[in-house]
């Protein structure tokens, strides 16, 4: 059965020093905390890797996120693993949801993850099955 759940999130970034600047694309981490508010209700911190080209609107990044709270009522962690690229300005996202990662009442979670900006604030959407 596919569900979906919706709402905000406030995040916090703590980039660190980059550790390749090398000619063609600088590639550094930044540490992310969330705060989500909605149809899940918890916290995650979020490791990105990102290489940043010399060519405005070029970058790409991956990163693992852990996912802790309550989504529809139910209670337990999951991992997500996203890859993002922008191509001169055209961006694109994939959040998954790990395999096997679920624990508690979403040990089964299977699923993937959309996140939007506008004005500044910050939308999830998360569409899941759980068996």
């Amino acid at each position: 059965m596919k569900l979906q759940a919706r709402g905000t999130f406030e995040v916090q970034a703590t980039p660190m020093t980059p550790y390749d600047d090398a000619p063609g694309a600088t590639i550094g981490r930044t540490i992310f905390t969330k705060q989500f508010s909605g149809e899940f209700e918890g916290t995650s911190v979020v490791e990105m890797t990102s290489a940043v080209t010399e060519v405005e609107g070029s970058a790409a990044y991956v990163a693992i996120e852990r996912i802790n709270g309550v989504l529809n009522g139910r209670k337990g962690t999951f991992v997500a693993l996203h890859t993002g690229l922008m191509n001169r300005g055209e961006s694109s996202l994939t959040i998954t949801i790990v395999p096997d990662s679920g624990t508690g009442e979403l040990k089964s979670i299977t699923g993937s993850m959309d996140i939007q900006i506008e004005d500044g604030k910050h939308f999830y959407t998360v569409d899941y099955s759980l068996e």
